[in-house]
């Protein structure tokens, strides 16, 4: 999986370096044990912890930290700046609804990514200074049964039109990884792909 899915890079200047081609989404119900899953990423590639429900979230955090650490792994926090800040994590990671609110005091030098839906949301995301954006879902996927898929073509689409780097996310697996291919975006992002099944 990993090697399918390089889908191009635009050209990121400074932040270059400071992105990953893939990004290993953890989620409480579809990837119960993020540190097996973590344990198997290739260097250099990230991981973004949610697991917002979780029991002892933050020891859990703390945890999975370490393994990216040994792993030089990248490591972002999703929704909360103090848990990114206490674990040394990267990077903070805002859903689409928590950006409305405008920009969240992230430390100097720590990456900020969003979560969109629409091209309205990116244009938020990006009003607000985020270096990069997930864009979601590119297909059919159980994270989001309620929204209708983007397609890759309209990915494409949504790329070119973004003014910072974009990721795919949602639905995506060997089976499709390459309908991306070339599409000029920073990478993809994924959960149950990047289980340590499809590496």
């Amino acid at each position: 999986m990993a090697k399918a899915v390089r889908v191009g890079s635009k050209t990121l200047g400074r932040l270059q370096s400071r992105l990953p081609y893939l990004i290993l989404v953890t989620d409480e119900h579809r990837l119960a044990n993020p540190l097996a899953a973590a344990s198997e990423m290739p260097a250099g590639t990230a991981v973004l912890f949610r697991h917002y429900r979780q029991v002892g979230r933050a020891d859990l955090a703390a945890a999975l930290a370490i393994i990216c650490r040994q792993r030089n792994l990248k490591l972002w926090i999703a929704g909360d700046v103090k848990l990114a800040r206490s674990v040394g994590a990267h990077g903070v990671h805002f859903p689409e609804h928590m950006i409305r609110l405008g920009r969240p005091p992230v430390p100097s030098g720590m990456i900020l990514t969003a979560s969109v839906h629409s091209l309205a949301a990116l244009r938020r995301a990006e009003a607000i200074g985020v270096d990069a954006v997930l864009i979601s879902p590119i297909f059919p996927s159980p994270s989001h049964p309620d929204r209708p898929a983007i397609g890759a073509k309209n990915f494409r689409r949504w790329v070119r039109q973004s003014g910072v780097p974009a990721y795919g996310l949602g639905g995506i697996g060997p089976s499709n990884g390459g309908q991306l291919a070339g599409s000029g975006g920073a990478g993809i992002a994924a959960i149950t792909s990047l289980s340590g099944k499809h590496l």
